[in-house]
Parts: C-alpha cells; sequence; structure tokens
C-alpha cells in the first residue's frame, strides 16, 4: 500500500504530460497550420502556411513546424513555422522539385518526398540548400521513413503500387530495391521495435516489409477498404487503418492480422492519423467531413470532434 500513491501519481503525471502537448493539424481549403490544445482541445491560432499543405513535422529544435505545400503535385515549397510565436516565417524553396510531400528529420538534415518528381531529397532547414537527391524511378513518391541512424529509407510509391527501401553504402550514395505493395499505396507504418513497416494499400492489401533485409516479408488480404494511413499502438499489437471508403477506423490485430475493432468515425473516408503519445487517444483527420476525430484507445469510440477548419489532413504532436 505504501507504494500506491507514488505509483499512481507517476501515472496521472504522465498523462498530463502527454496533454500537455498539441495537436498540429494542416486545413487544406483554409491553407493553415491549426494548433490544438492537448487538454481542452480547443483550437488557440490558425498560421497561414500557402496554397493547400498536407503533412507537417516538428523540427529536432521542439520549436519548429515544416508543413509541405503539395498543391495537387505542383507545389514546389515548405513551410516555416515557429510553433512558440505561431507565426510563419519565409518558406523553404525546393525547386526545380516539385509536390514535396511526407518528411522526416535525420542528422539534422530534412528529407522530403517529391511526388511527381519521382525523387526523395534532403536540404539543411537553416539555409534551405539542398544537400541531396535520390530518385525511386517510379510514380507519386509519397511518405517517407528514415532509420534513426540514417543507414536505411523507405517510401511509398502510389502511383507505382511499390515502395523503395534505401540501404547507405560505404562508398557513399544508397542500394535502392523495389517492392512490390498494393495498387495506390501510400500509407504505412513502422512497428514500435522499428523491424517492420506495414503498407496499406486500396485495395485492403497490407504489405509487411523487413526492414533490416530490405525485402517484402508477407502479403495478405486485411478486409480494410481504401486504406489511407496507419499506426501502431505504443504496445505494438494493434496496427489502426483510416478507410477511404468506409466510415470505420479499424484496429487489426498485429499477431492474428484480422480486424478486431470498427470504429464509425465518418461518413465520407478518414487519412491522417495519430496516437498521442501516453496511447490514450487517437486523433484522425477527417477531410471530407470537415473535422478531426478524436477516438479514446481505451473504449474504442469516438469521444469529440475538433473543428479546425476544412478539409484537415496532415497531423503532428508537439510536446511543448
Amino acid at each position: 500500500m505504501r507504494n500506491f500513491i507514488p505509483l499512481f501519481a507517476l501515472l496521472l503525471s504522465s498523462a498530463a504530460a502527454a496533454q500537455d502537448g498539441a495537436l498540429l493539424v494542416t486545413s487544406k481549403q483554409t491553407q493553415s497550420l491549426v494548433i490544438v490544445d492537448g487538454r481542452s482541445l480547443a483550437v488557440t491560432a490558425r498560421i497561414p502556411v500557402g496554397e493547400n499543405p498536407h503533412e507537417v513535422v516538428v523540427g529536432p529544435d521542439g520549436k519548429t513546424a515544416y508543413v509541405s505545400n503539395f498543391e495537387e503535385g505542383v507545389g514546389h515549397k515548405l513551410a516555416v513555422v515557429d510553433l512558440a510565436s505561431a507565426t510563419a516565417h519565409a518558406p523553404l524553396e525546393v525547386s526545380p522539385l516539385v509536390g514535396p510531400h511526407g518528411m522526416a528529420f535525420q542528422g539534422g538534415k530534412l528529407w522530403f518526398t517529391a511526388d511527381r518528381s519521382q525523387a526523395l531529397a534532403a536540404l539543411d532547414p537553416a539555409t534551405g540548400k539542398l544537400l541531396e537527391i535520390v530518385g525511386t524511378g517510379q510514380e507519386r513518391t509519397h511518405m517517407l521513413w528514415i532509420a534513426a541512424d540514417g543507414a536505411r529509407m523507405l517510401a511509398t510509391n502510389a502511383g507505382s503500387g511499390t515502395v523503395s527501401f534505401y540501404e547507405k553504402v560505404e562508398t557513399g550514395g544508397w542500394k535502392h530495391r523495389v517492392l512490390p505493395t498494393g495498387p495506390a499505396a501510400e500509407g504505412f507504418a513502422v512497428s514500435p521495435d522499428g523491424k517492420q513497416a506495414w503498407v496499406g494499400a486500396a485495395d485492403g492489401t497490407i504489405a509487411v516489409i523487413d526492414l533490416a533485409a530490405g525485402t517484402l516479408a508477407a502479403s495478405f488480404q486485411s478486409g480494410t477498404r481504401g486504406d489511407n494511413r496507419l499506426a501502431f499502438t505504443p504496445d505494438g499489437k494493434l496496427l489502426l487503418v483510416t478507410q477511404r471508403a468506409d466510415p470505420d477506423l479499424v484496429a487489426i490485430d498485429v499477431a492474428s492480422r484480422r480486424i478486431v475493432k470498427s470504429i464509425p468515425i465518418q461518413e465520407h473516408g478518414a487519412s491522417g492519423i495519430l496516437i498521442e503519445p501516453n496511447g490514450d487517444r487517437v486523433f484522425v483527420a477527417c477531410p471530407r467531413d470537415h473535422y478531426v476525430a478524436v477516438v479514446d484507445l481505451r473504449k474504442f469510440e469516438m469521444i469529440d470532434k475538433i473543428d479546425v477548419g476544412r478539409e484537415p489532413d496532415g497531423l503532428a504532436w508537439w510536446s511543448r
């Protein structure tokens, strides 16, 4: 009994710490980045970021957000936002590349996909200088993951139904493998242990990629419809999938690879997904219903809707 109070206080502290952060949401039609308080779920700021913003990532300084201005594949800028002051700085120019979309930081470099240029690229966020361009030779290179040590990269190619897997070679450059997935595969999630990437396709196929070997380990029909984005729960036991062609957020048991929960969240299809750091809630962008759904993962039910403006899409967490 003597240990009960400290443990209970620790659990409360962990939950409070997670909610002390903020949810970042891009709103395509209002051309803004929206900051939502993690506790109250109230909108605290709307920052203009330019045309057709899609994805958002928080920089390693924990103070700056970067937003990809996709502009339906013809954009060539990344918006830069000071989160503390809720103001936008001058955007970063990525020409001659077009269609910037998925983003990830590694080693101080900001990597991004160039959807229409069939490439990945890295730039110096301080100077805006392009440092490296890596071609995929595939159509619509869309979402991106980079290992913490920078030795491997994975990108989905939605137009080709493939993923590009890259390994850094000792002599410089990258070894590139193209692996089949399924049609219009965009979203994927990396398991918490970093060993696998699960890639969702439009026909419900989920491809399992072995990230150490760079090979297709398995492929199965999940029963989903029009997979858009995926996320593992922190314990790695469930995979959450948003669907374009179904109103439910789906939870797949990783061990059995079967759907175990279907949670109604919208009417017209969902996109971006983000699990709160403490694993209690998941946020889902519902672009055609124009809100972000809030789902309690302990009860597996939708508990709230956040009005962030028309057509929300990309999500990130700011641990301020």
